[in-house]
């Protein structure tokens, strides 16, 4: 089950004993000794600065990520993959540097990517045993804008199986390759009866993974996302999380699963390396290769760093979504009321939005969104959620929205036909039959419902209802929905409590940027004796579509005003 990550374990073994005599040979030649340089907790301006100021080699660098992932990386599993060339790579850099040729501003910095974006020289696989050993024809354009930004790809990170679209019931940060993933701060096992499947007690959220940034193996990290898969992770790991605006990074060479939504984003321990990778992965013109990277216009230079005002929030008008996202809302035609936060989450958003107000925000509280408020079930977005699971199988899927499922059937085997020779299966259809066949190496081990769902799908007769479905997303999470309230509001942005905005803001493509802040109980349902730690809990901003810089803005302030991150501690 964990081939995948001991393949990479051996390879970070083979390159600390490799990197040992040429780090020795480096200590005796030196003439006087370099101030220490850790990578831990270390910012990527504070890297940058040791780099230029002699301080410290890409190569050290690379070498102290290498040791943090053979020292924890047995407990956590954070990666599917260790680059064996990691060293080589930050010693070109190093040479580079010498030479004047600085790339950009992740010049020899090491970073992770999630393991759906294509890398050529490590494999690809999606967390799926079908396509171990697949090393894609061509690389993703975030990984060719990240390498000519600088930047070292040291890992591909552990991922809930193909984004989270397999099996409706599939943990986060699960997958047949490598198993379960652990979150840092509580890396055990769930002791409860119902879940005690060898799962981790405190979710990792998913599906791209934040476990590797969160312990400082790397600086920063790419992850994707359809519905929630950079927000839940960010939330969950203390991280800071920029989800963008559908279009603005490149989504060629991304395992898909639907256009309409997906997009990668990073991760990262700051609002500051979350900007500085947001402008390495976005593209300086439209990428031809995909077409709805024509949405925004990057800033000058794709620099967000000017964005980064400490006074960010002084005049900004923020909305509190506070039916069914802090509060219980009625859902139409049923009884009682649905959402809403426990009274510890409501007292972590309560003292979040108290320190906007003092940092000089006007706060509109409440802003209820017209389709969450709506008593008409037609346009009611709680009436309307994603076709998941096998009881929203075909026949059975009239009030749900099929984009996920037809979406994923079209686009998993487009890219499936750009691997060409290389790919392991031909088809949908291919692989849910291949997984039949290798279901004794765990493959279905919580089933494969959602693919089941996308193969029925029929690309031509399904079509207009797929393209209805998406216009009627559009409208409640747009028109009805984030549109509505912020300009009834004039809004600058919205506060959602940690990833439960993450839904509507996905089906209208907006951008959102999550900002550590809290932590909650985790201690539902514990066996006697078993003391659950708390569970982190952040604070999310969403806009309009292309309002990454007036987010970050907003996001470094609170960032600063409250500086609320607090490491995992596993020694």
């Amino acid at each position: 089950m964990r081939q995948g990550c001991l393949i990479g374990l051996a390879m970070v073994a083979a390159a600390i004993v490799r990197f040992a005599p040429v780090q020795a040979q480096q200590t005796r030649a030196a003439a006087q000794p370099r101030a220490a340089f850790s990578i831990v907790e270390a910012s990527i301006a504070e890297t940058r600065a040791a780099l230029e100021q002699g301080r410290v080699t890409s190569r050290d660098i690379v070498a102290q990520s290498l040791q943090r992932i053979a020292l924890y990386e047995d407990r956590l599993h954070a990666a599917l993959y260790v680059n064996p060339r990691a060293l080589d790579e930050a010693g070109e850099r190093d040479r580079e540097r010498r030479a004047g040729r600085v790339r950009g501003p992740l010049h020899g910095i090491p970073i992770a990517l999630k393991d759906n974006i294509h890398t050529t020289n490590m494999p690809t696989t999606g967390g799926a045993l079908a396509f171990v050993g697949l090393i894609p024809l061509y690389e993703a354009t975030l990984t060719t804008n990240l390498r000519d930004a600088g930047a070292v790809i040291i890992a591909k990170t552990t991922m809930t199986e193909l984004a989270n679209w397999v099996a409706a019931a599939m943990p986060t940060n699960y997958n047949s390759l490598s198993g379960f993933a652990f979150n840092p701060y509580d890396p055990r096992r769930d002791p409860r009866p119902p879940t005690a499947d060898g799962r981790p007690v405190l979710a990792t959220g998913g599906s791209s993974s934040g476990i590797g940034t969160a312990m400082s193996f790397w600086m920063a990290n790419v992850g994707t996302e359809t519905s929630g898969s950079i927000l839940s992770p960010s939330n969950q790991n203390m991280l800071v999380g920029i989800k963008p605006t559908v279009g603005r990074v490149s989504r060629y060479g991304v395992i898909p699963i639907a256009a309409e939504q997906d997009t990668p984003g990073p991760m990262a321990r700051s609002v500051a390396d979350a900007a500085i990778m947001l402008g390495a992965m976005e593209g300086a013109k439209p990428d031809p290769r995909d077409p709805a990277t024509s949405a925004c216009m990057p800033p000058p230079q794709r620099d967000y760093t000017r964005f980064l005002r400490r006074e960010g929030l002084k005049g900004a008008r923020l909305g509190v979504p506070r039916a069914f996202f802090y509060d219980a809302a009625a859902t139409p035609g049923e009884r009682g009321s649905n959402g809403g936060l426990n009274d510890a989450q409501k007292g972590v958003m309560t003292e979040a939005i108290a320190a906007m107000r003092a940092q000089g925000a006007t706060v509109i509280d409440p802003a209820n969104i017209p389709s969450i408020v709506a008593t008409d079930p037609a346009r009611s977005l709680l009436k309307w959620p994603v076709c998941s699971g096998p009881e929203d199988a075909k026949g059975r899927d009239e009030d749900c929205s099929v984009v996920f499922k037809y979406g994923m059937k079209r686009d998993f085997n487009a890219w499936l036909a750009s691997l060409g020779d290389r790919a392991p299966v031909k088809s949908l259809t291919a692989l849910r039959e291949w997984n039949r066949a290798h279901q004794s190496a765990g493959t279905l081990k919580y089933g494969q419902a959602q693919l089941d769902n996308s193969d029925e799908m029929d690309l031509t007769a399904d079509r207009a209802r797929a393209e209805a479905d998406r216009a009627k997303d559009l409208a409640l999470s747009r028109g009805d929905g984030i549109d509505a309230a912020m300009k009834a509001h004039k809004l600058d942005a919205m506060i959602f409590p940690g990833g439960t905005g993450a839904a509507i803001a996905a089906k209208a493509g907006y951008p959102t940027v999550i900002v550590p802040f809290g932590t909650v109980p985790n201690s539902a349902g514990m066996p006697a004796g078993f003391e659950a730690k708390p569970s982190p809990y952040g604070v999310a901003f969403t806009g309009g579509a292309c309002s990454e810089p007036r987010l970050i803005e907003i996001a470094y302030a609170f960032e600063q005003a409250t500086k609320r991150r607090i490491p995992p501690r596993l020694d």
